[in-house]
């Protein structure tokens, strides 16, 4: 399935302060629409539509039955747009599935020590029936960006390890290393809040802008060195604000001057990551981050002549 995602999800303890601000309000949960044994919909004091999960929550449940909060382990809040293709997409998973992508998303708090976008608890889990399904009739995917996942986001890489062990575990199956990687990849859209599409060329990016630099300057970049991995996490977040649309707003122009005329091959160097990620993103690069560009490349290149 592929679609929009807008969604607010409340957990344990903010399960049990959304119940209580509903009785405030003179509203007790109650089932609107039987969805499945483990899946009802209902409604906030706010009328609107709210999507409650639970192991058993909709077992021999009827429309106006009260919901049962001791089983309430979910709540989507939703946008109207995306309701129904929710309500479908929970409606044909089965609800382990769910379970693991919560253990997942768990692992990868951990991990990462940052909150995801919470449409991950919809995508990866659609991800994970369609790659266990697949699995289960030998239809296997080659991950072609393995290599630079591998080796840029190697954190959100374990996550995917995690997951595939965890897979291995419940269902049996022993997904592959591009499995995880692909599930790694919806781990950096959860980082980025980016379109799938958008978040899985990535990697390709990364590696590009450091070809820039390493044909540019004719030079093997020194991997081990600590200013070769700021500029990585640079260009990383370089790339998330791409796909975001927020770049740094164009607001020091005299220390662009400054930074143009001290480091002139650095600053032609970061010129052509500018070309370079605006056609790719179809945005335009400011002035900001040129000159944040320019610094990095300084320093990494610095670092690569006093070897």
């Amino acid at each position: 399935m592929d679609f929009e995602y807008d969604a607010v999800i409340f957990f344990a303890p903010d399960i049990v302060k959304f119940t209580e601000r509903q009785k405030k309000d003179g509203a007790d949960m109650k089932i609107v629409k039987v969805i499945n044994n483990n899946v009802v919909s209902s409604m906030d004091n706010q009328q609107r539509e709210i999507i409650v999960l639970g192991k058993g929550i909709g077992f021999r449940k009827s429309s106006g039955d009260e919901i049962q909060e001791e089983r309430v382990e979910k709540i989507f809040q939703l946008s109207t747009a995306v309701n129904s293709q929710f309500e479908r997409l929970v409606s044909e998973i089965p609800y382990e599935y769910i379970k693991y992508t919560d253990e997942i998303v768990k692992e990868a708090g951990k991990v990462l020590g940052s909150q995801l976008n919470r449409n991950i608890y919809i995508t990866l889990t659609d991800h994970l029936h369609f790659a266990i399904e697949r699995h289960r009739k030998n239809i296997l995917f080659q991950n072609a960006l393995l290599w630079e996942i591998k080796k840029f986001y190697s954190r959100e890489f374990a996550v995917g390890q995690y997951a595939a062990a965890m897979i291995k575990e419940k269902e049996g199956i022993e997904l592959s290393e591009d499995e995880a990687g692909f599930i790694a990849i919806h781990i950096v859209n959860a980082e980025m809040d980016g379109g799938m599409e958008q978040t899985a060329n990535a990697p390709e990016m990364l590696q590009d802008m450091l070809n820039i630099v390493k044909y540019t300057f004719h030079i093997a970049l020194d991997e081990e060195s600590l200013s070769y991995e700021r500029f990585v996490t640079h260009l990383k977040f370089f790339i998330q604000r791409a796909i975001n649309h927020s770049y740094y707003p164009a607001e020091e122009h005299e220390l662009y001057e400054l930074y143009r005329r001290k480091c002139p091959k650095a600053y032609a160097c970061a010129k052509k990551i500018r070309r370079y990620m605006e056609e790719k993103t179809e945005t335009l690069v400011t002035d900001e981050e040129v000159m944040y560009l320019t610094v990095h490349i300084s320093r990494v290149i610095d670092r690569n002549h006093e070897q």
